[in-house]
This record gives structure tokens, C-alpha cells and sequence, in this order.
């Protein structure tokens, strides 16, 4: 049987790492701007992933040197500010 409070538990995250975000953006959109605005003096490294059906919208992989879980999350909360999605 398994047990509940298991799985509900964080992951186990060995901080500094490189954390793997998929942001989605509206085509017209730079993503290199946009990640150069957010990212001041960070290492990352992005490529775009896949294009929506209808050309509307474009993915991305950003991997990013995060230090800690505060800063992993306030990357998320800066990236959202920008992005249609992060995931």
C-alpha cells in the first residue's frame, strides 16, 4: 500500500543547480530580450522547443544556475510576469 504522506513530500533538491524552465510566449515576442532583461548576470542557456499549430505561440527550454529554492521560485514569478505559461 503506498502511503499518502510520502508522496506529498518536496522532492530533494541539491542547490546550486541548473533548474529546467518551459516558457511559452506569444510569437512576436523576442524570447532572447526577454530572458536577457530577466536573467542580468546569470549563466543560462535557452532553445526554442516547438511552435504552436497556428503560429500564435512559441516554446522554449531555458535552463538557469539557480542558488536556492527562493531564488528558483522568484525566477518562476519573474518569468510568469512575461510569459504566457511557465511551466
Amino acid at each position: 500500500m503506498v502511503n499518502l504522506n510520502e508522496i506529498k513530500q518536496e522532492p530533494i533538491i541539491n542547490y546550486p543547480t541548473f533548474w529546467e524552465y518551459k516558457v511559452i510566449l506569444k510569437s512576436h515576442i523576442l524570447a532572447k530580450e526577454i530572458f536577457e532583461e530577466l536573467l542580468v548576470q546569470r549563466e543560462y542557456k535557452y532553445q526554442h522547443s516547438h511552435s504552436s499549430k497556428n503560429g500564435k505561440y512559441q516554446s522554449y527550454l531555458l535552463s538557469v544556475f539557480v542558488n536556492s529554492k527562493k531564488d528558483r521560485l522568484d525566477i518562476f514569478e519573474r518569468l510568469k510576469a512575461k510569459a504566457q505559461f511557465v511551466l
